[in-house]
């Protein structure tokens, strides 16, 4: 092998290696860094069995589970970017696009939520803080925008992808272990919250270093909620993600600040609910927000092999009904 091969497969290992580690968004026009972590592919059981303390039965039947790998933000998402998606003040500060770019979108063609009635954290903070009653389209259409600013594609995490990060290498109850005795260590749960939630990444991380994925607030995934889902999966499929066409239910995960340990499982399963709109006065009622659930918010993931332009536009724009 010549000096200028050996060079070139040199600059491809590294190229390779830079492409595969942790690292940190930087958004153009603020002070903020999204700190996105490694999550290696692999497979998992994914579900919990019958005998599991606060098992229920749409976790079951426990089947194995293929994923590719994808970056998952380290913390919730939290009120200081998710606002800025609401105000779209940074908008004019999107990133040029080159032939390099995984997203070739204009910002100004990304819908964009409204403003609020009433303040959405209801007085529990907001410098850093989880973003929460946002529904599941404005948590996707929040996904759209911060790839037409960055250049990076990025989305919601669906339930496989979220459970295998959650559980990181575990096959227990918790990430680390069974005993929810030391869930405080974890997690911000009905316990320990003061009735609030709280700052994100205070609590210990798991295996993976992902943050507050027990507790604090709970998540959005992409997924329609179907409780018998599981029976219906081939074992070991790769990447699962059940597509609905109706808003209601969609799958949440992780438990909340309201929740008491059981919610807080890896396995545990929560279908949205238009009762999360009950105190909306508004005729229509918003499709951005839920004004009945202080304890949903969401985090990102950006996978390792970007998707086409036209597999992009799934995860962004399919259209839905109530």
């Amino acid at each position: 092998m010549t000096l200028c091969k050996i060079l070139v497969f040199c600059l491809f290992l590294g190229s390779l290696t830079f492409a595969q580690e942790n690292y940190t968004e930087k958004i153009s026009g603020i002070d903020y860094k999204l700190d996105m972590q490694l999550i290696q592919k692999g497979n998992f059981i994914m579900g919990s069995p019958k005998f599991e303390k606060g098992h229920f039965g749409d976790e079951g039947p426990q089947h194995k589970v293929e994923i590719d790998g994808f970056w998952m933000s380290r913390y919730e998402i939290t009120w200081d970017l998710y606002n800025l998606f609401v105000t779209r003040e940074l908008d004019a500060n999107q990133k040029t696009k080159t032939n390099k770019s995984e997203v070739q979108l204009d910002v100004d063609a990304v819908s964009g939520a409204t403003t609020p009635y009433v303040e959405m954290s209801f007085g529990m903070g907001i410098d850093n803080y989880p973003a929460i009653c946002m529904t599941q389209l404005a948590a996707v259409k929040f996904c759209e925008w911060l790839s037409a600013m960055t250049g990076h594609f990025y989305r919601l995490p669906t339930e496989a992808e979220w459970e295998y990060a959650c559980r990181a290498g575990t096959d227990s109850a918790y990430s680390f272990g069974d005993d929810s005795s030391e869930l405080s260590e974890y997690a911000w749960y009905k316990e320990n919250s003061q009735d609030k939630y709280q700052k994100v990444g205070t609590k210990k991380a798991n295996p993976w270093g992902l943050f507050d994925m027990h507790g604090n607030v709970a998540e959005w995934t992409l997924d329609q909620y179907i409780p018998t889902e599981y029976s219906k999966r081939l074992e070991g499929e790769t990447n699962p993600l059940v597509v609905g066409e109706k808003v209601y239910p969609k799958a949440v995960r992780g438990g909340s600040w309201m929740d008491n340990p059981n919610r807080l499982r890896s396995a545990a399963r929560r279908p949205s609910s238009k009762k999360w709109k009950k105190r909306d006065p508004q005729i229509p009622k918003s499709k951005w927000w839920h004004t009945d659930a202080p304890f949903v918010g969401f985090r990102i993931v950006r996978p390792l092999e970007t998707p086409t332009e036209e597999e992009q536009k799934k995860y962004w724009k399919y259209e839905l009904t109530d």
